[in-house]
């Protein structure tokens, strides 16, 4: 069972993708609901900061630290690679404190600095990647190694039991990231 964080984001379009790989899933939104049981957590893209003061005020964040230090995985997708990353180059708010990278929010400019790429993925291949606002990594911490790079920028990495990309996975049809995420992490 994965839980979906439906908060605030993109977060159906990530249900969509499970359902096309026969995962079952459930819609996280409040405290309640993030119970025992579940195998991995989905962070999907949308307003960090929004999705971060939605964590606190519904009770979840601490829980979701917790269960992230404790060893669940997770796969953070734009805000959800900011909302799990230790350090924000230009933001003072640091929110789950789990992946030892330094994260530029905003990087690649407003909304329309957003694109596409075909973009080379560690373990995946060729990815037809959408950028949105996208952050990406400055740094990377000892425990976590980069999946991709895009103009010279980490745009996905991995840590033990954490998966988190700058661009959007959930916003193609292509599902071999999300296949990554369980095949690699979850099962």
């Amino acid at each position: 069972m994965i839980g979906v964080f439906a908060l605030q984001g993109a977060f159906l379009e990530h249900e969509q993708m499970l359902a096309k790989l026969g995962a079952p899933y459930k819609e996280i939104r409040r405290k309640e609901h993030f119970t025992d049981g579940l195998d991995g957590l989905i962070l999907p893209g949308g307003e960090s900061t929004v999705q971060g003061k939605l964590l606190r005020e519904e009770g979840l964040l601490e829980p979701v630290k917790e269960a992230i230090k404790g060893g669940l995985p997770v796969f953070g997708t734009c805000a959800g690679l900011i909302l799990l990353a230790k350090r924000l180059s230009n933001d003072e708010n640091v929110w789950l404190d789990a992946l030892d990278v330094t994260v530029r929010r905003n990087a690649y400019g407003r909304q329309l600095g957003s694109f596409k790429a075909d973009l080379p993925f560690e373990g995946v291949g060729n990815y037809p990647a959408v950028f949105i606002r996208a952050p990406y990594v400055e740094e990377l911490g000892p425990e976590a190694h980069a999946l991709a790079e895009w103009g010279e920028k980490i745009v996905a990495v991995r840590q033990g039991h954490m998966l988190a990309t700058a661009f959007h996975p959930e916003l193609t049809p292509d599902v071999r990231i999300h296949e990554y995420f369980l095949r690699e992490f979850v099962s």
